[in-house]
Protein backbone atom coordinates (compact mmCIF):
# COMPACT_ATOMS: atom_id res chain seq x y z
CA UNK A 1 0.00 0.00 0.00
CA UNK A 2 2.73 2.71 0.08
CA UNK A 3 4.21 1.92 -2.48
CA UNK A 4 1.09 2.75 -4.50
CA UNK A 5 0.93 5.47 -2.45
CA UNK A 6 4.39 6.54 -3.09
CA UNK A 7 3.76 5.88 -6.88
CA UNK A 8 1.20 7.88 -6.95
CA UNK A 9 2.38 10.95 -5.21
CA UNK A 10 5.59 10.48 -7.68
CA UNK A 11 3.10 10.64 -10.82
CA UNK A 12 1.27 13.76 -9.95
CA UNK A 13 4.26 15.64 -8.75
CA UNK A 14 5.76 14.59 -12.12
CA UNK A 15 2.39 15.34 -13.84
CA UNK A 16 1.83 19.00 -12.28
CA UNK A 17 5.53 19.76 -12.99
CA UNK A 18 4.91 18.34 -16.53
CA UNK A 19 2.26 20.52 -17.11
CA UNK A 20 3.76 23.72 -15.87
CA UNK A 21 6.67 23.49 -18.04
CA UNK A 22 4.52 22.57 -20.94
CA UNK A 23 2.30 25.49 -20.46
CA UNK A 24 5.05 27.84 -21.65
CA UNK A 25 5.63 28.10 -25.36
CA UNK A 26 8.73 26.33 -26.78
CA UNK A 27 10.88 29.41 -28.53
CA UNK A 28 14.05 27.49 -29.76
CA UNK A 29 14.19 26.09 -32.87
CA UNK A 30 16.29 23.19 -32.90
CA UNK A 31 16.57 22.75 -36.42
CA UNK A 32 18.77 25.83 -37.45
CA UNK A 33 22.15 26.66 -37.43
CA UNK A 34 22.79 29.02 -34.10
CA UNK A 35 25.61 30.20 -35.42
CA UNK A 36 24.13 30.94 -38.72
CA UNK A 37 21.00 32.52 -36.24
CA UNK A 38 24.10 34.98 -34.58
CA UNK A 39 25.46 35.99 -37.77
CA UNK A 40 21.88 37.09 -39.40
CA UNK A 41 20.32 38.69 -35.90
CA UNK A 42 23.58 40.65 -36.04
CA UNK A 43 23.56 41.73 -39.31
CA UNK A 44 20.23 42.98 -38.76
CA UNK A 45 21.32 44.78 -35.53
CA UNK A 46 24.00 46.43 -37.72
CA UNK A 47 21.63 48.11 -40.26
CA UNK A 48 18.97 48.88 -37.22
CA UNK A 49 21.79 50.61 -35.32
CA UNK A 50 20.91 47.85 -32.60
CA UNK A 51 22.67 45.63 -30.60
CA UNK A 52 21.40 41.41 -30.04
CA UNK A 53 20.36 39.50 -26.85
CA UNK A 54 21.33 35.94 -27.61
CA UNK A 55 19.33 34.37 -24.84
CA UNK A 56 21.24 31.07 -24.61
CA UNK A 57 19.57 27.74 -23.58
CA UNK A 58 16.90 25.38 -25.06
CA UNK A 59 13.27 24.40 -24.74
CA UNK A 60 14.64 21.75 -22.25
CA UNK A 61 15.47 24.46 -19.73
CA UNK A 62 12.18 25.51 -17.88
CA UNK A 63 13.64 28.55 -16.71
CA UNK A 64 14.68 29.78 -20.19
CA UNK A 65 10.91 29.42 -21.23
CA UNK A 66 10.24 31.21 -18.04
CA UNK A 67 12.40 34.44 -19.04
CA UNK A 68 10.78 34.08 -22.43
CA UNK A 69 7.16 34.06 -21.46
CA UNK A 70 8.42 36.79 -18.94
CA UNK A 71 9.57 39.27 -20.96
CA UNK A 72 7.11 38.88 -23.63
CA UNK A 73 4.51 39.23 -21.27
CA UNK A 74 5.74 42.64 -19.96
CA UNK A 75 4.39 45.82 -22.39
CA UNK A 76 7.32 47.97 -21.10
CA UNK A 77 10.43 45.14 -21.47
CA UNK A 78 9.17 44.00 -24.68
CA UNK A 79 8.96 47.82 -25.66
CA UNK A 80 12.59 48.31 -24.19
CA UNK A 81 13.61 45.05 -26.37
CA UNK A 82 12.25 46.02 -29.22
CA UNK A 83 13.60 49.60 -29.45
CA UNK A 84 16.96 48.57 -29.11
CA UNK A 85 18.09 44.84 -29.49
CA UNK A 86 17.42 41.98 -32.02
CA UNK A 87 16.39 39.04 -29.51
CA UNK A 88 16.97 35.32 -30.14
CA UNK A 89 17.03 32.39 -28.46
CA UNK A 90 19.69 30.45 -29.04
CA UNK A 91 19.49 26.82 -28.85
CA UNK A 92 21.67 24.73 -26.93
CA UNK A 93 22.13 21.66 -24.87
CA UNK A 94 25.15 20.34 -22.44
CA UNK A 95 24.40 17.16 -23.70
CA UNK A 96 25.96 18.40 -27.17
CA UNK A 97 28.87 18.69 -25.80
CA UNK A 98 29.18 14.94 -24.74
CA UNK A 99 27.86 13.45 -28.15
CA UNK A 100 29.39 10.80 -29.48
CA UNK A 101 29.09 12.24 -32.58
CA UNK A 102 32.59 14.49 -32.95
CA UNK A 103 30.84 16.84 -35.65
CA UNK A 104 28.04 17.77 -33.01
CA UNK A 105 30.98 17.99 -30.09
CA UNK A 106 32.65 20.51 -32.65
CA UNK A 107 29.21 22.65 -33.36
CA UNK A 108 28.65 22.92 -29.69
CA UNK A 109 32.41 23.60 -29.26
CA UNK A 110 32.57 26.43 -31.71
CA UNK A 111 28.83 27.83 -30.24
CA UNK A 112 30.74 28.29 -26.95
CA UNK A 113 33.54 29.69 -28.12
CA UNK A 114 31.44 32.31 -30.60
CA UNK A 115 29.68 33.04 -27.03
CA UNK A 116 32.66 33.67 -24.90
CA UNK A 117 31.52 30.36 -22.71
CA UNK A 118 28.28 31.78 -21.39
CA UNK A 119 26.89 28.48 -20.58
CA UNK A 120 29.22 28.97 -17.09
CA UNK A 121 26.66 30.67 -15.78
CA UNK A 122 24.09 28.27 -16.27
CA UNK A 123 20.75 29.03 -17.91
CA UNK A 124 19.43 30.63 -19.71
CA UNK A 125 22.54 33.40 -20.50
CA UNK A 126 22.03 36.09 -21.75
CA UNK A 127 24.34 37.80 -24.33
CA UNK A 128 24.93 41.02 -25.10
CA UNK A 129 26.71 41.06 -28.97
CA UNK A 130 27.02 44.77 -30.75
CA UNK A 131 26.72 45.49 -34.21
CA UNK A 132 29.74 43.60 -35.49
CA UNK A 133 29.09 40.72 -33.57
CA UNK A 134 31.75 41.17 -30.53
CA UNK A 135 30.62 39.87 -27.07
CA UNK A 136 30.09 42.69 -24.72
CA UNK A 137 27.98 41.51 -21.93
CA UNK A 138 27.15 38.16 -20.54
CA UNK A 139 24.30 38.36 -18.16
CA UNK A 140 23.74 35.66 -15.39
CA UNK A 141 19.96 35.34 -15.44
CA UNK A 142 20.22 34.28 -11.79
CA UNK A 143 20.96 37.58 -10.62
CA UNK A 144 17.84 38.41 -12.26
CA UNK A 145 15.16 35.74 -10.78
CA UNK A 146 12.78 36.80 -8.02
CA UNK A 147 11.02 33.38 -6.70
CA UNK A 148 9.74 31.59 -9.13
CA UNK A 149 9.80 34.50 -11.65
CA UNK A 150 11.80 37.25 -12.29
CA UNK A 151 12.40 41.10 -10.99
CA UNK A 152 11.00 43.69 -13.18
CA UNK A 153 13.16 46.07 -11.71
CA UNK A 154 16.50 44.16 -12.53
CA UNK A 155 15.50 42.88 -15.84
CA UNK A 156 15.02 46.66 -16.91
CA UNK A 157 17.91 47.35 -15.25
CA UNK A 158 19.68 44.82 -16.86
CA UNK A 159 18.51 46.03 -20.70
CA UNK A 160 18.64 49.74 -19.78
CA UNK A 161 22.16 49.46 -19.09
CA UNK A 162 23.13 47.60 -22.22
CA UNK A 163 21.15 49.40 -24.84
CA UNK A 164 23.73 51.40 -27.83
CA UNK A 165 23.08 54.76 -25.99
CA UNK A 166 23.82 53.55 -22.75
CA UNK A 167 26.88 51.68 -24.05
CA UNK A 168 28.14 54.53 -26.49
Amino acid sequence: MKKLFLSVMLLAIFSVLSSAQQGLKKVYDETIDPLEQIDKAVEKAKKEDKFVICQLGGNWCPWCLKFADYITNDAEISKMIADNYVYIHVNYNPRMAKSKDAEVVKKSQNLLKRLNNAGRFGYPALVVLDGNGKVIHIQDSGYLEEGESYNKKKVVSFLKNWTPKAVK
